[in-house]
Order: C-alpha cells, then structure tokens, then sequence
C-alpha cells in the first residue's frame, strides 16, 4: 500500500492533486479541505493516501492528513458510502466535526454533503457512533494505531478525553463534564456536555 507521497505539487484543482515522486506524476482525488491546505503548484508537498482496486478501476485518494485518511476510511466502512461520499463529506467536515456529528447523533451534519442523503446521513451516524465514541475514550481517535493505555478509570475523566480529543481544551471540557450527573454512563456524560459546549 502506498502510505503516503511527498514531493513537487504539479496540478491543483478542488477535487484532484498532482503530485510528482521520483520522476513519476501521481493523479489523487482529494477532498476540497485537502486541496485548500496544500501549497500551492511547484512547491513540496506530502499526500497520505488510499488506494483503491477493483475489477475495473485503480484510483489514488490524497489527503492532508493522516487523521483524514482514517476518518475516511472509517467513512466508507459504513455500508453505502462510497468514495464519492467520503471525500465529500471530508469536504465540508474535519475529522473532528465528522466525530462530534457522529457521537452526538447528528446525522443531518451529514446531509449537507452531496451525495448524502438523510437515510443514509442516519446510517452514518449510527453506524459510526459506537466506533467513534471507543476510539476517542480511549485516546485513540480514528486512527487507533499503536499502543493504547488503559482508559481512566472514571466516568468523568474517560468524557474529558473524549471531548479533548474533539479538539475542546481541558479546561472546556473538565467544565462541562462537572455540571452533569457522574452516575451516568460515559457516553450519556458526553452527549450532555456537547450539548452544553454548543450553547456556549
């Protein structure tokens, strides 16, 4: 598998990069995201990629990094989302958005993607929310390579993890997760302090 490719960006557009690697031009379709945070044609750049091969087809997809390479790949694991609707979604969501609409249940964040439709939208979010919810309480986000430690062992601190993770500081997330009941369950702690944060 082709991990990732650095070299002299060659063609830029908003839903393909070329990049060129050792005297060879390699053609990836990227998200909009991706192509915006890419420097500009005759400068370095790196691509974290996934290839793909069918009966058919071999395509390249590039992104800016490694985070949004596995959000999309968790993305298409989800039965009827294709690349199409990954790179998409990507396109108007961070990998931390994509976690937040996930774990909260919000599947119409996922609607204003196109190609994504409100059934499918539902599927998303509830097919990735369990998926989500562990690797981020355990401090491991999409990717969940390498060694994991063990999760705290409160309630309370695995939900000020979680919403670390999701890119709130320690001091929002401490405060939020305080002012909600901590007999609950982690995920129910989380949901209710997403609430909170969104109000502020």
């Amino acid at each position: 598998m082709i991990y990732c490719l650095t070299g002299k960006i060659l063609k830029k557009t908003l839903d393909t990069v070329v990049i060129s690697c050792g005297g060879v031009g390699y053609a990836a379709q990227v998200p909009v995201t991706t192509a915006e945070a890419l420097p500009a044609p005759g400068q370095e750049g790196t691509l974290y990629t996934v290839l793909s091969v069918s009966e058919n087809d071999v395509s390249l997809y590039g992104f800016a990094t490694e985070d949004q390479r596995a959000c999309f790949r968790m993305l298409t694991s989800v039965s009827g989302v294709g690349p199409k609707a990954g790179l998409s979604i990507l396109s108007i969501l961070t990998p931390e958005k994509v976690a937040l609409a996930a774990s909260s249940g919000d599947h119409k964040a996922f609607t204003a993607a196109n190609g994504v439709g409100p059934k499918l939208a539902q599927r998303i979010a509830l097919e990735l929310k369990d998926k989500v919810g562990k690797g981020l309480a355990a401090g491991t986000g999409f990717t969940g390579a390498g060694a994991v430690a063990p999760p705290p062992a409160s309630a309370p601190s695995q939900a000020v993890a979680a919403l670390v993770s999701l890119g709130y500081s320690a001091a929002e997330a401490t405060a939020a997760v305080a002012r909600v009941d901590d007999s609950l369950p982690v995920q129910d702690i989380i949901k209710i302090a997403l609430r909170g944060l969104s109000r502020v």
